[in-house]
């Protein structure tokens, strides 16, 4: 039987009923599964965030947990359902490009949900976390085997956010991941791949605003003040001593960055 681990990552909050319903649909169909919430404030339909926090947290799971990431802009459109198996694990999501970094990450295969037996009766255009994803990791959780889901596919949808594009030998443009709880802005230049910033003048550009000053800690910098860090998802980020990076710089997750070394 597999793994009876659920965890959930999704843009609904907890001010409505949208998670407890989810957790309701598990525990009717796979009553002895045990679900854990890495988020439920991936910023509303930002796939790119939501892509980001699920790279971030899989890893440090049990093998053949199932990981339910429901971030669905396309709800209830021709876009398909997916079950992913990628480095001993299961993923549940629509095919809208939100686990592109796990498929970055390790080998894979991807099916169509598409057996109505994993689903409610009635299946609405809204609320697919419900009706499709819920029920899906509960029967998975409660035995049902991966075939049984769908066919296998090799043309779902994968979005280019895992790694900066070069513009020129000194010059890169890459992404921001997510700006988490403290506004810090997360990029997608890894700290070890562009470790240039610790020895050369550098000019990290978010927005309006253009940074120079790398820190090692937070302490280190005046209060306000803009500069890079290598944080311990192991990017390079944006922050601000004691205030919001993010606020500063107005920017979002899914925004352009461009580093240039001279």
């Amino acid at each position: 039987m597999a793994n009876r681990l659920i965890t959930f990552t999704t843009d609904f909050g907890l001010s409505d009923h949208f998670v407890g319903v989810m957790k309701g649909v598990v525990a009717g169909i796979a009553p002895a599964a045990r679900v854990v919430d890495i988020s439920h404030e991936i910023a509303p339909y930002n796939v790119i965030e939501a892509a980001f926090v699920i790279a971030e947290a899989w890893q440090f799971f049990p093998k053949r947990t199932i990981h339910v990431v429901v971030v669905d802009p396309g709800v209830g459109t021709s876009r398909r359902p997916i079950l992913a198996e990628a480095g001993g694990h299961f993923f549940i999501a629509p095919d809208n490009g939100v686990l592109s970094m796990v498929f970055d990450a390790a080998a894979h295969e991807v099916r169509v949900i598409s057996n109505v037996k994993f689903m409610r009766r009635e299946v609405s255009r809204t609320f697919h976390g419900r009706d499709v994803f819920a029920p899906a990791a509960a029967h998975l959780a409660k035995g049902a085997k991966p075939a049984a889901f769908g066919k296998l596919i090799k043309d779902h949808i994968r979005i280019g956010i895992a790694q900066p594009t070069g513009k020129s030998k000194d010059a890169w443009r890459g992404t921001i991941l997510k700006v988490d709880r403290f506004g810090n802005l997360i990029t997608n230049f890894e700290a070890t791949a562009f470790d240039g910033v610790n020895t050369r003048p550098f000019e990290m550009r978010a927005g309006t605003r253009r940074i120079h000053r790398l820190a090692l800690t937070y302490a280190e910098t005046g209060a306000g003040e803009l500069f890079v860090i290598a944080g311990s998802s192991g990017y390079l980020e944006i922050a601000a001593n004691q205030t919001s990076a993010a606020s500063l710089v107005d920017c979002s997750a899914g925004a352009p960055v461009e580093l240039d070394f001279y």
